[in-house]
C-alpha cells in the first residue's frame, strides 16, 4: 500500500498582498525622508500614511522592529551568491558587495541616517545582525572552509579571525572612516594581500 496523499490545510482569509506590503514599507520611507526619527515613528502613523488600518500592518509585522527591519532591506540590493568555483573569485564577490554597499550610504542620505539611528536602537540592530549580517558571515564562513579543505588555506588558520582580517579593511572605510575612498579595484587588493599570508607555506 502506498501513503495517502498529504494534503495542505487551506489557509482561511485574504491572502497578504504584495502591494500592500510595499505601501506600508514607502510609507514608512516617506515618515522618515520627511524628518521622522526612527524612535518617533508609531505603527498608527505609518498606516495611516499607508492608507491601512492598524490591524493591517500587525498581520504583517509584529512590532515596529520588524517593520524596520524590513524598511532597511527595501534600501538595500540583495547580498550576491558566490559562484563557489574560485574561492579568491567568491572572496572577491563578497567584499566588492561590502564596497558599493558603503558607496551607497554614503550617497544616500536616507540609508546613511537609519543606519545610524539603529544603532541607537539595540534591538533593531540585534534583530538586523541576527536576520542580515548573520546570513552574510556564514556565506563568508563557508567560503573560507571550501578554501582550506581545498588547500588554499592553511589548516592552522582562526577561521573566525580570518573573516574578521577579509572584512575589516573595508568595513574601516565604510563605516568609520568615510572620508576615505573606496575605488574599485579595493576588494581585489584585500583578498590578494590577505590571502598571500595564509596560504600553504611553500
Amino acid at each position: 500500500m502506498t501513503a495517502p496523499e498529504r494534503t495542505e490545510p487551506r489557509l482561511r482569509g485574504r491572502p497578504r498582498s504584495p502591494a500592500t506590503d510595499a505601501a506600508i514599507i514607502e510609507a514608512a520611507l516617506r515618515l522618515l525622508e520627511e524628518g521622522a526619527s526612527v524612535g518617533g515613528l508609531s505603527i498608527e502613523g505609518i498606516a495611516r500614511e499607508a492608507g491601512v488600518g492598524k490591524a493591517t500592518v500587525y498581520r504583517r509585522w509584529p512590532g515596529k522592529d520588524a517593520l524596520m527591519l524590513d524598511v532597511l532591506r527595501s534600501l538595500e540590493e540583495p547580498s550576491p551568491e558566490p559562484a563557489g568555483v574560485s574561492v579568491r573569485d567568491d572572496l572577491v564577490t563578497i567584499l566588492e558587495f561590502m564596497r558599493r554597499r558603503g558607496l551607497a550610504k554614503r550617497n544616500s542620505a536616507l540609508l546613511r541616517s537609519l543606519v545610524t539611528q539603529m544603532h541607537a536602537h539595540n534591538e533593531l540592530w540585534r534583530a538586523y545582525d541576527e536576520n542580515v549580517i548573520a546570513a552574510r558571515r556564514a556565506s563568508l564562513r563557508a567560503v573560507l572552509r571550501r578554501g582550506r579543505e581545498g588547500g588554499e588555506i592553511r589548516d592552522d588558520v582562526d577561521l573566525e579571525l580570518l573573516a574578521d582580517l577579509f572584512t575589516g579593511p573595508m568595513l574601516s572605510r565604510a563605516m568609520l572612516h568615510e572620508w576615505k575612498e573606496l575605488p574599485e579595484g579595493l576588494a581585489e587588493r584585500i583578498v590578494d594581500t590577505v590571502l598571500a599570508g595564509v596560504s600553504p607555506r611553500g
